[in-house]
């Protein structure tokens, strides 16, 4: 071998190193961007995951309270019909009383409610039709006691049950109706204790 040819052989050997050093470096160097990026990928996947972990808890959260919320409005509807359905068969019970029964209720309530005036009893035509011999002097006679007078109406007025007083032209709403709906709220309050 010539001279020459040695010295490119040489020159051939030592950039035949040179490029291996080269790919060597670069190779290295790829696998370094390639471990970092690994790395920030795995850090950026762990914190893609906890955020959708925390968002699925917080959704989750809510999905119950969601549901709770719904189950204690479907118990409070389930409350309130049984107290509505107690109340209108309590005030069904009254209206539909025997007669006796009846009209000893009726003179309770007078007793409470007549005034110290002259004024006349309003009933419904059902209790016009079955009211006790002798009721309407009953009726006076617990208008007197109370210092007034009170005339019953032969007119029938639209009511279930109960009685309207009228003095001077100012009515007096003694209906059975008319005081359940004044004591709803305590009657209701009062069933809720019973049941619940």
């Amino acid at each position: 071998m010539s001279g020459l040819d040695k010295m490119k052989n040489q020159i051939l050997d030592e950039a035949n190193h040179s490029a291996d050093k080269k790919i060597a470096e670069a190779q290295a160097k790829a696998e370094e961007i390639l471990e970092q990026a690994k790395a920030q990928a795995k850090a950026e996947a762990e914190t893609i995951l906890h955020k959708a972990e925390e968002d699925a808890g917080q959704y989750a959260q809510k999905i119950a309270s969601s549901c709770d919320m719904q189950r204690r409005q479907a118990i409070l509807r389930a409350k309130q019909g049984m107290i509505a359905e107690v109340l209108d068969k309590a005030y069904d019970k009254i209206i539909n009383l025997e007669t006796s029964e009846y009209f000893d209720m009726i003179r309770q309530m007078l007793d409470k409610y007549v005034l110290t005036e002259e004024g006349k009893i309003l009933f419904s035509e059902r209790d016009l039709a079955r009211m006790p011999a002798g009721f309407e002097a009953e009726l006076r006679e617990i208008a007197v006691s109370k210092g007034g007078a009170l005339e019953v109406s032969k007119e029938a007025k639209e009511i279930d049950g109960g009685f309207i007083l009228v003095y001077g032209g100012i009515e007096e709403n003694c209906t059975i109706k008319a005081l359940f709906d004044a004591r709803r709220d305590e009657l209701s309050d009062g069933v809720q204790e019973v049941l619940f």
